[in-house]
């Protein structure tokens, strides 16, 4: 067995250990990093750029479409093999070489093999089919950052029927006649809005709804205009059972016993850890399990101390703090700068808001849900800011009513929320549906994150006619 010796180990190089293992070398830390599959990790290859592209396509073709001028130019439907093509390329055709070379270019080192911790700053890597293994020896850290993978559910006869998951359906060759989606969530929703716009027939089976975590008109937006879309939206429908059959069909049978035939069929239900064989048996943590962090990413106990003398850190995904990738690449700047800080003996800045704490984890996390019509929120819904004893108001306005919006489409549709601590006088929630609205999110993320006092806010003139314009209808809409 050989051994080698880092400031650093860093379990796992997509994103979020990209971020942290650039972060360490920034601060002159040495640093290697243990993949087993593709550097760059789950979103490069099988969720936000490839995903994202499918979708673009048809949300452009939609565009133009809702422009007289424009809707003349079009004249038939989406090119599928173009659009696949093109999703290839933002997936880098499954290849990893250009991510691979950037490590070695910012001094990072790479093995490729699959990586467990066998002991406090130990951790062994499995780097061939022969069974050679390598111990990479942590001077000062050990970060887990396996994100996670798609959860399978046990309902009879669904993993022997081969489904797809989030990775299957990003990565498709193509498109199939009838697919069926179990799930309302953002894989679900982002999905079914993709292959039906691709020709697909889709029926989606919405056991807890769709988009249930967003503002309730998120959701009923995106109902609408899937059923438009000619998708079938099955709210409240359970699958008991799934069989595939020889000539490849899948029937589901639903617990009222009617069945949902479909060429294939995606699970999208939720997220689970990647944490079943990483060593976590040896330093006291169960296998499989979630891992607790402080606000620093340090992995802490039952009792919330950290283990050992705070070594071992986890970010991104396995840390369930926000399973969303700018969010764990947040988390992984934060570990990054703190284990620098902590190695060389400088003053961590762990207070509300500080350089080393992922403090907007909390209640300022951004999403946008790229269905039609995309869904933009940061911080809380009105439920939640309910459920957290806030003291709030919710101000709502027609998207639609903006002198903006009738420039950027005929026939546009949306809507905008904004949830107001009343105590505070500022902003804790906003939430936006509508045709390109993930480009408005990041005025409402300063505005939230910035806990700007809506008196202010009164001074940030939006452009005129823009649908930024909204900001200026909300606090009317709100009064002084």
């Amino acid at each position: 067995m050989g051994t080698a010796t880092y400031d650093v180990v860093i379990i796992g190089a997509g994103p979020v250990g990209e971020n942290i293992a650039d972060r360490v070398v920034r601060g002159g830390l040495s640093a290697a990093v243990v993949e087993r599959e593709l550097v760059g990790g789950e979103c490069s290859y099988w969720a936000c750029m490839p995903t994202k592209a499918l979708l673009r396509s048809g949300a452009a073709l939609r565009a133009a479409r809702q422009v007289p001028g424009a809707r003349e130019a079009v004249t038939g439907g989406p090119d599928v093999a173009a659009v696949l093509h093109r999703r290839d390329s933002f997936a880098s055709n499954w290849h990893d070489e250009g991510q691979a070379a950037w490590l070695e270019e910012v001094g990072v080192a790479l093995y490729r093999g699959h990586g467990r911790i066998a002991s406090a700053r130990v951790v062994e890597v499995t780097t061939g089919e022969d069974g050679s293994t390598v111990s990479l020896n942590a001077r000062h850290a050990v970060v887990v950052a396996t994100g996670s993978g798609a959860l399978v559910p046990d309902v009879e006869g669904l993993r022997e029927a081969a489904p797809w998951t989030s990775r299957e359906a990003a990565a498709a060759s193509a498109v199939p006649g009838r697919l069926a989606i179990i799930g309302g969530g953002v894989v679900a929703s982002e999905m079914a809005t993709a292959f039906a716009g691709l020709g697909a027939s889709v029926t989606l089976l919405a056991r807890d709804g769709v988009l249930p975590l967003a503002e309730p008109f998120a959701g009923e937006w995106v109902v609408q205009t899937l059923r438009e879309a000619g998708a079938s939206v099955r709210l409240g429908d359970e699958a008991q059972s799934v069989k595939r059959a020889a000539d490849g069909t899948v029937t589901v049978t639903l617990t009222d016993g009617e069945q949902v035939e479909a060429d294939e069929l995606l699970v999208a239900v939720g997220r689970t850890p990647n944490t079943h064989d990483i060593g976590l048996d040896a330093v006291g943590l169960t296998p499989g399990a979630w891992l607790t962090v402080d606000d620093t990413m340090r992995v802490v106990g039952e009792d919330g101390t950290p283990i050992g003398d705070g070594w071992l850190y986890a970010a991104g995904d396995v840390n369930r703090r926000a399973l969303l990738t700018h969010q764990g690449k947040y988390q992984a700047r934060a570990a990054g700068d703190v284990i620098v800080a902590r190695a060389k003996g400088e003053a961590v800045e762990d207070g509300r808001w500080g350089r080393h704490v992922a403090t907007a984890d909390e209640r300022a996390v951004p999403q946008v849900v790229f269905t039609e019509p995309e869904v933009a929120s940061v911080g809380l819904t009105a439920a939640a800011a309910e459920a957290a004893g806030l003291r709030i108001r919710v101000v709502d306005y027609d998207l639609a009513a903006v002198a903006g919006a009738s420039l950027h489409a005929e026939g546009y549709r949306g809507h905008a929320r904004m949830v107001v601590d009343e105590d505070r006088k500022v902003i804790v929630g906003f939430t936006l549906t509508g045709p390109d609205v993930a480009e408005l999110l990041h005025a409402a993320t300063i505005a939230v994150v910035g806990e700007v006092p809506l008196d202010r806010l009164w001074h940030a003139v939006p452009a005129y006619p823009t649908v930024s314009e909204v900001w200026l209808r909300l606090l009317e809409a709100y009064g002084r």
